[in-house]
């Protein structure tokens, strides 16, 4: 039996597919978790400390360097995620936005995984209750 992977994505640094578990994708490039490294000391990145130049991506004390190096005037609070503000979220973020459905009983979001819809109203597994006695119903009940 085949499985679907969730993605066909490959990886900028190696070139192999990226599995959703183990993908970081800054600005909608996927990397593996590993792979997201600084090109000028190997370090490990995360996405709240890395920055990139010309699609290379750098811890920020050698990007800060680089700039540096090239002229350019460094203030601290000017690099790291403001670039990050203005794209668009990924399809992986999408996947964790939560909904604005509420429960018909306490007014409380209400998730997928837990969410029993009937009639156009949205319910809790344990909200979605018998109104007399209490008792738990299910769709078929």
């Amino acid at each position: 039996m085949a499985f679907n992977n969730g993605t066909q994505q490959k990886c900028k640094a190696c070139d192999k597919t990226v599995y959703i578990a183990e993908m970081v994708s800054p600005g909608g490039v996927a990397y593996h978790n590993t792979c997201f490294r600084c090109a000028q000391c190997n370090g490990r990145l995360a996405l709240s400390n890395y920055s990139s130049m010309d699609g290379v991506l750098y811890c920020k004390p050698h990007f800060e360097q680089i700039l540096k190096e090239k002229g350019v005037t460094v203030r601290s609070n000017s690099i790291g995620k403001q670039g990050d503000l203005a794209r668009t979220p990924s399809k992986l973020s999408s996947a964790f936005s939560g909904t604005q459905e509420k429960c018909a009983v306490c007014k409380k979001v209400v998730y997928p995984l837990e969410k029993v819809t009937v009639d156009g109203f949205f319910y809790h597994q344990n909200c979605f209750k018998c109104s007399h006695g209490g008792c738990k119903l299910t769709t078929s009940s």
